[in-house]
């Protein structure tokens, strides 16, 4: 039952100090699951983010109710019932939810209170670069061989790195048609990304 202990106290840290939304927790998510305890391995953590930016919800709630799921299992083969498994994801998302949630309501009423105050504005101008530095740190450590290179080829890389790379233009840069503009919605982009997918490596 020890894993479930671990669960609650990992998945509390990262409610607390999961700063920026969940892209930007996700370097917190992965030393606390991956490197640390070790309990998925670095190929399922990357799908995992996958997974959980293709489903409804916030990738951060996603993430820790599917490791919740999984992570028992791993830790001690005895907790492979899916039983064990929803034990686990609830007690993931309750752990990371529960504690930023009465965080939030106790800073939204500070800061509605002390929204014109000098220092309020200081730290938050602090606060915002460092947001995008965790975002910009989450990508960096996605850019790994399990998810642009797992089968070590050099047709795959590039592949990957031209799939990447389409996907981000489609998305950021709008495409001009006569007097339109057109911009792909992620939805869209992620349909295109998994059929590309299925027909370069799946059949």
């Amino acid at each position: 039952m020890g894993i479930y202990w671990k669960l609650i106290w990992a998945y509390i840290k990262i409610g607390i100090f999961g700063f920026g939304g969940g892209y930007a927790m996700l370097s917190l998510v992965e030393k606390l699951v991956v490197s640390d305890n070790k309990w998925i391995s670095e190929q399922m953590f990357t799908d995992i983010v996958a997974i959980s930016q293709m489903t409804p919800g916030p990738i951060g709630i996603n993430s820790a109710t599917y490791i919740g799921y999984v992570a028992p299992a791993g830790y001690d083969p005895t907790l492979s019932s899916p039983l064990w498994g929803i034990l686990g994801s609830i007690l993931a998302t309750l752990a990371v939810t529960v504690p930023s949630f009465f965080l939030l309501l106790y800073c939204s009423h500070f800061i509605r209170r002390h929204n014109e105050s000098g220092a309020i504005k200081a730290i938050f101008g602090g606060l915002r670069p460092v947001v995008v530095g965790l975002i910009a740190s989450a990508a960096i450590m996605l850019i790994n061989k399990a998810n642009f290179n797992p089968e070590g080829t050099i047709t795959q890389l590039w592949t990957s790195i031209i799939i990447c790379a389409l996907a981000f233009c489609l998305v950021y840069f709008p495409i001009k048609i006569k007097n339109r503009t057109i911009k792909f919605h992620p939805i869209l982009i992620i349909i295109l990304a998994g059929a590309a997918g299925y027909l370069l490596y799946g059949i």
